[in-house]
């Protein structure tokens, strides 16, 4: 059964159109912007009933923060009205709004018009569903040609989003950066974390493959490979439909090597400056790197990989993440292949 959400700050006009709908949807009521926005965390519906006059925050105020927020902004958005004013009209449809509906409702007007944009948007799910497939075929190839180069680094990318996955769940699962995170945030930052170093493809094997430390000019030029990647994405994703997960692979890709501290590159980002996909990225990246082989070293054991990032806490890694990291290492083990 469809999920809508009904808004509207007349309890008179909520309880009319729960009697309309009841029968046929499950329903969510909410009296203000804001509670209709908590319930959106909770659970995401399929189709918003929005009252466009109403006191503190408008219906208008509601649909921009609903289209901000990249959770909420495919949901088609149906607004009531009293007003017969076509310039009000016009302006939802311009804000966002699937269409506009005059109240009181015709209970067949009503289902019409929901069941006609239920069937629209089920239907651009599906393609976009099509368009996931195939961008997870691109991303696998990039993830490929990275990896290519480097056997010593074979299946790093695929264990780093199991490790984003974990994390970011468990971080939702004890209610933490719940602004942030929500079911589809996690699952679109862990489509994204395979790209997070699609840049090293424009550095020289010289540098990639050295078997010692990197000098401070071949440093400099490893660590471009963040902006290389923001840049490369960027050019990729300008040439394909809008996914919600471009946002974040680009932010990946271009801070995962911040610090909490601020001594991290490229930008020099500091603790909540970083963006919290990125935050999830760099301690999935770290451990990885600690626990597999490299050229450049031997792999550690698990139980000291996980004293590294528990020492890094506030210093490298947001203390928030490194907390939840402790309780999850068992999981991390079992991703990583070592004995917890």
């Amino acid at each position: 059964m469809n999920h809508i959400l009904v808004i509207d700050d007349n309890l008179v006009t909520l309880q009319q159109i729960n009697a309309l709908l009841e029968s046929d949807y499950e329903l969510s009521l909410a009296k203000s912007g804001a509670q209709a926005l908590q319930i959106c965390h909770q659970v995401i519906p399929d189709l918003i009933l929005l009252d466009i006059d109403m006191p503190d925050m408008d219906g208008f105020e509601t649909l921009t923060k609903l289209k901000k927020n990249i959770a909420f902004r495919h949901i088609p958005v149906i607004f009531l009205t009293s007003t017969h004013d076509s310039s009000i009209e016009v302006r939802a449809l311009k804000n966002g709004a699937v269409d506009f509906i005059t109240k009181p409702a015709d209970k067949e007007i009503l289902i019409h018009r929901i069941e006609v944009h239920l069937s629209l948007s089920a239907y651009n799910k599906e393609l976009e569903n099509k368009v996931r497939i195939l961008e997870d075929s691109i991303i696998a190839s990039f993830s490929d040609m990275i990896e290519y180069r480097d056997e010593n680094t074979g299946g790093h990318v695929a264990r780093t989003a199991k490790y984003v996955n974990i994390l970011a769940s468990e971080l939702l699962n004890k209610g933490l950066y719940t602004d942030q995170l929500s079911d589809f945030t996690v699952d679109m930052m862990t489509r994204a974390a395979p790209l997070h170093d699609v840049g090293k493809i424009a550095i020289s094997d010289v540098i990639l493959l050295k078997p010692g430390l990197l000098n401070d000019e071949e440093f400099a030029i490893m660590k471009t490979h963040t902006t290389v990647g923001g840049e490369l994405l960027r050019g990729i994703f300008s040439r394909v439909p809008e996914q919600s997960y471009h946002e974040f692979a680009v932010l990946i890709a271009e801070s995962h090597h911040e610090r909490w501290d601020g001594k991290g590159y490229p930008k020099g980002l500091k603790a909540a400056e970083i963006p919290l996909c990125s935050r999830i990225m760099s301690v999935a990246d770290v451990f990885d790197a600690l626990v597999d082989m490299r050229v450049y070293k031997r792999p550690m054991s698990h139980k000291d990989a996980c004293r590294v990032i528990l020492s890094e806490s506030d210093h490298m890694f947001d203390p928030v993440i490194v907390e939840t990291f402790e309780g999850v290492q068992d999981k991390f083990a079992e991703v990583s292949g070592h004995r917890y």
